[in-house]
């Protein structure tokens, strides 16, 4: 039977849910203020919004960010008592909400519970002089919510109860351009319960899988499959730990995460190379490339690439090819003090994969860092 593409294999996805692409991606931190002006000053996003007390909202404060078509919200409690505190306390800054653009967020939260979705939000409308947003949500894995945003009768910046943040400092972008996946991790057994909740729930389709012979080394090793809507503009790899000698990184983000959560967010660029180096230069801290061996056989594994392999080199960018093309890609350190989230760097050549034949020289380099903090 002839195998088929990721592209292929996305257009088996259930069509109930029809969904535009990822609207944002909502933080909660310990201080918003001082988390905005990090990814202003070290990824060039862009200040956009803002709500808190100055809005009439009493119990929180957030900063929305943009770059291209990524949209942050980073957002801090302003009592000890907020459910937004709590979650800090427990996880450490982190993903609270991977919100997704849709044409109906009314139908799509019927669809969603029909089908099993626990409810985070009822349907609810939202209105100000720009217009009105309909939104809803349900949780995903750990305290993980979906909020479904349709914005198709508003013409505000971002949501209302939201004005324009205004600011003197507003460094040049780094050329991202949008988010290209989400991934999460996930509890020992929970990796198939999981991938069934996107099928079931949100009419998603396993495009990849991968397991523990594919994916690891001397010390540890994990497993994955890839979920995607049928457009694949939404795709949510989710990760679970297997058998090691020693702990795999999903261990140590479960450890110190104390639970299940979003890993790393992998953001879009057109010229990897110019993003990159930009981003070095603002203090953004990458993993160790790959030994020089990696590179000096690079053409024989990849075949020929439009780009020079000695830049590759010298800022430890990955290269890997499937049968649509080929990716370039490299992986922040964790940008907080608990080794949770990361974020990768992706230029698409035409791949729809995620960079299986890196996956030995990637997570080497993540066991060295792990090594580094006594949790391998």
């Amino acid at each position: 039977m002839e195998t088929l593409t990721v592209s292929q294999k996305m257009t088996q996805a259930k069509d109930f849910l029809p969904i535009n692409g990822t609207d944002y991606i909502e933080f909660y931190v310990g201080n918003a203020k001082q988390s905005a002006h990090y990814y202003k000053t070290a990824f060039g996003f862009q200040s956009l919004a803002y709500a808190g007390p100055e809005t009439g909202v009493r119990d929180r404060a957030s900063y929305v960010l943009q770059q291209g078509k990524i949209r942050l919200v980073l957002t801090t409690a302003l009592n000890s008592k907020s459910p937004i505190a709590e979650h800090v306390k427990l996880h450490g800054d982190g993903v609270k909400i991977l919100a997704l653009w849709v044409d109906d967020a009314y139908k799509a939260f019927e669809e969603t519970t029909s089908r099993g979705g626990k409810v985070y939000m009822e349907p609810t409308t939202i209105t100000d002089e720009h217009g009105e947003v309909r939104m809803s949500g349900i949780y995903t894995y750990g305290e993980t919510i979906h909020i479904f945003v349709e914005r198709k009768n508003y013409n505000g910046l971002f949501l209302p109860g939201y004005k324009q943040w205004n600011s003197n400092y507003n460094p040049k972008d780094t050329g991202l351009l949008y988010v290209d996946h989400c991934v999460g991790n996930v509890g020992w057994g929970r990796m198939n319960p999981t991938m069934k909740w996107y099928e079931d729930v949100m009419g998603f389709v396993n495009i990849l899988s991968f397991d523990d012979k594919q994916i690891n080394t001397e010390y540890s090793a994990l497993m994955s499959k890839v979920m995607s809507n049928g457009n694949g503009y939404v795709k949510f790899p989710i990760n679970e730990p297997a058998e090691g000698k020693k702990k795999s990184q999903i261990e140590e983000y479960l450890d110190f995460y104390e639970g299940e959560g979003v890993q790393h967010i992998a953001v879009a660029t057109k010229d990897i190379v110019k993003t990159v180096r930009e981003l070095k230069a603002r203090g953004v801290e990458f993993l160790d490339a790959p030994p020089a061996a990696y590179y000096e056989d690079m053409t024989n594994r990849v075949g020929k690439i439009d780009e020079d392999i000695a830049p590759l080199h010298e800022l430890g960018i990955l290269v890997d090819r499937d049968e649509e093309g080929y990716l370039l890609q490299i992986f922040t350190k964790p940008v907080e003090d608990r080794p949770t989230l990361f974020f990768e760097i992706i230029e698409r050549k035409g791949a729809q994969s995620f960079g299986a034949g890196n996956f030995k020289a990637l997570f080497e380099s993540i066991e060295r860092e792990q090594a580094k903090r006594g949790n391998l």
